[in-house]
């Protein structure tokens, strides 16, 4: 396969020549969004399954583009696939490779969407792994800040404000507090796995396709909970990733206020705590020093 022209770009047909090396590599994105493989190949999956059942596709193309998708996916895993800047993203890698692979049917792949609705799917589906991962993790923490709270419930320690010693408190209270703040974010990021959790495919560039797609039957198949309304909006939203982030800078405010006062904790003017050594570091001038 040629680098050296747009035959290999599905969007190079009407171009006479080919596409300068300095724009190509500023306007690739291969490079880091190739990280969306694996749901770029579960939604690729999904749209095949429907244009089959559809008829749009045989059974017999649905199984060699399923096929030859999973086989790709487990070359990328085991790191013997080739990415190409030429090919600009995930998606055009993909697709590509597997018209290398089964012929003309891998064009077939790309009836009834577009990178616009393909990409706006893929970070969709990344996402909300991603938030379930976190939501996990966040359960997790909650369990041992609630574990060991109930533990200390009659550890009695000063409540500061202004870091001066104000009212007594539990150590047991104190570790609730963090809790509750845990507990707001987990409200927050589950809200906006409501938002992120439907499904723009289908959509293609803008307006939609003549196709006759069904994309219930591709939200089903994702596990959305259902297709988005508007097909403009579908595939310009990216609302969803900055709730996200917001999110993510309330829960991190959360964690290093929490990290903070285990630092506090463990300083000589406070010598509440003790850190294990293995959380800690030391200075090169100042043998004394253990940093939590």
């Amino acid at each position: 396969m040629s680098e050296d022209n747009n035959a290999v770009k599905p969007w190079g047909g009407r171009f006479s020549e080919a596409t300068d090396s300095f724009v190509e590599r500023f306007t690739a994105s291969v490079q880091f969004d190739q990280r969306l493989y694996h749901h770029d190949i579960q939604g690729s999956i999904a749209h095949a399954t429907m244009l089959a059942e559809v008829g749009v596709l045989s059974d017999d193309e649905r199984n060699a583009i399923v096929e030859g998708l999973e086989a790709i996916r487990s070359d990328i895993e085991q790191g013997k696939f080739e990415w190409s800047v030429t090919l600009e993203d995930v998606h055009m890698n993909v697709e590509a490779e597997l018209t290398k692979r089964i012929g003309i049917t891998g064009k077939k792949l790309h009836t009834g969407r577009s990178r616009n609705d393909q990409v706006a799917t893929d970070i969709r589906l990344y996402l909300r792994d991603e938030i379930d991962s976190i939501a996990s993790e966040l359960s997790r923490l909650q369990l041992g800040l609630c574990t060991l709270a109930q533990a200390q419930s009659d550890t009695i320690m000063p409540g500061f404000t202004h870091l001066q010693s104000a009212q007594p408190v539990t150590f047991g209270h104190h570790l609730l507090a963090w809790n509750e703040m845990l507990e707001r974010d987990f409200g927050r990021l589950q809200d906006c796995r409501k938002r992120v959790n439907q499904s723009p495919l289908g959509a293609a560039a803008l307006a939609g396709t003549t196709y006759p797609i069904n994309r219930a039957r591709t939200a089903e198949l994702l596990g959305f909970d259902g297709p988005t309304r508007n097909s403009l909006d579908s595939v310009s939203d990216r609302d969803f990733a900055i709730e996200f982030c917001a999110f993510a800078a309330l829960l991190l405010t959360h964690l290093s206020r929490a990290s903070e006062e285990l630092i506090l904790w463990t300083s000589a003017q406070f010598n509440f705590i003790n850190l294990p050594d293995r959380f800690c570091t030391g200075s090169s001038i100042m043998p004394q020093k253990k940093n939590p």
